[in-house]
């Protein structure tokens, strides 16, 4: 067991410790280590496919500007729908566009929705036993399970620009899990279970991550006003480049007060997407993925893929439709200076001429 701790730890120093728009650090880590709690009946195919499944769990980030309707697909803002949306949404897609309309819930988001339909897609690809399908799809479903467990991606203040916190997304799922995953515990007591009610378990991730979110905001105000501006951000060299990022005492001292919370909903993550790959799996009809083990991808494939990695942004397509002023102008400059992170929004800008 202790070996097996050892090995984890090793496992998430060797993961690129970039920060970026969890981040792509934190959603590589949750795909890559999902693969260790699946049963010994799938976790041969993946463990050998463990490197594509980890590198691609970003595909999702990179269409977000080069895909039109890619965004929408990372969130939910339920709090837009009024006090106690969280209890009163219908959890159905069908009954959720009788009561609010497909087009509003385009404009604030569909990640429980999505996550449910890639389950469908994933089941679909190990019936076919279409390797190229099950790994894409694995990876994608992913990254969207990741998303619905992070508590600003459950709020139209996503990035704290209306409580005068912007910046606040990508320090908590990019640079807290940067500087302190590798003391998470990433153990676990169980294998992946089979779900009952996979739209529920999305729903659940939401829910949970909503009610984390008071402590989200709330916490980072109440250390910013003890230990001010001066102490709560600094500079460090990123691609030969001095980057403003939140000081490493106030990273410290914010991740303290959230006592765990990141650490739970990355373990979360973990878990459910395990259960999501079992339960498709199941639903196939178990289907013998030791035979797909020698399967690699042809010429054609691995070029779709590798063109898809390098999605080019599109400039009219908005991450959110309602963005503000600020949020399009980062986009515009992210685009234009390859900054990596949420995090570096203010920096960018003050770019602005």
């Amino acid at each position: 067991m202790q070996l097996l701790r050892y090995f984890l730890t090793f496992v998430v120093c060797l993961l690129p410790t970039v920060a970026q728009c969890w981040g792509f650090f934190g959603h590589q880590l949750i795909n890559r280590m999902a693969v260790f709690t699946l049963p010994p009946e799938m976790l041969g195919f993946y463990k050998y496919h463990i490197q594509f499944i980890t590198e691609n769990a970003v595909n999702p980030d990179k269409r977000r500007y080069a895909v039109e309707g890619e965004a929408q697909r990372h969130y939910i803002d339920i709090d837009i729908y009024g006090d106690s949306a969280i209890y009163k949404m219908p959890r159905t897609w069908k009954k959720a566009i009788e009561k609010y309309t497909e087009d509003t819930l385009q404009a604030y988001g569909i990640v429980p929705w999505h996550i449910y339909k890639m389950k469908f897609q994933l089941t679909e690809a190990f019936k076919e036993k279409n390797v190229k399908k099950i790994l894409l799809v694995s990876a994608d479903i992913g990254h969207y399970i990741g998303d619905a467990n992070v508590p600003l991606h459950t709020t139209e203040n996503y990035n704290g620009q209306k409580t005068g916190q912007i910046g606040i997304h990508g320090f908590w799922e990019s640079r807290l899990p940067e500087l302190f995953s590798s003391q998470y515990d990433f153990l676990f007591d169980r294998k992946a279970q089979y779900l009952d009610n996979p739209l529920n378990t999305a729903w659940e991730a939401v829910s949970n991550a909503h009610f984390a979110l008071d402590s989200v905001l709330r916490f980072e105000k109440e250390l910013t006003a003890a230990m001010g501006e001066d102490r709560k951000f600094g500079f460090e060299t990123r691609n030969n480049i001095p980057t403003r990022v939140y000081s490493k005492d106030f990273s410290q001292a914010y991740h303290q007060r959230l006592n765990g919370q990141v650490e739970r909903r990355m373990r979360a993550s973990i878990q459910m997407v395990a259960d999501f790959w079992y339960t498709c799996w199941v639903d196939a009809g178990q289907p013998d993925l030791q035979s797909l083990i020698p399967q690699s991808f042809n010429p054609e494939d691995l070029q779709e893929i590798q063109q898809e990695q390098n999605s080019t942004p599109n400039p009219t397509i908005q991450a959110r439709p309602h963005e503000t002023t600020a949020m399009q102008l980062f986009r515009q400059l992210h685009q234009q200076n390859g900054c990596c992170c949420e995090a570096q929004r203010q920096v960018c800008v003050k770019k602005a001429p």
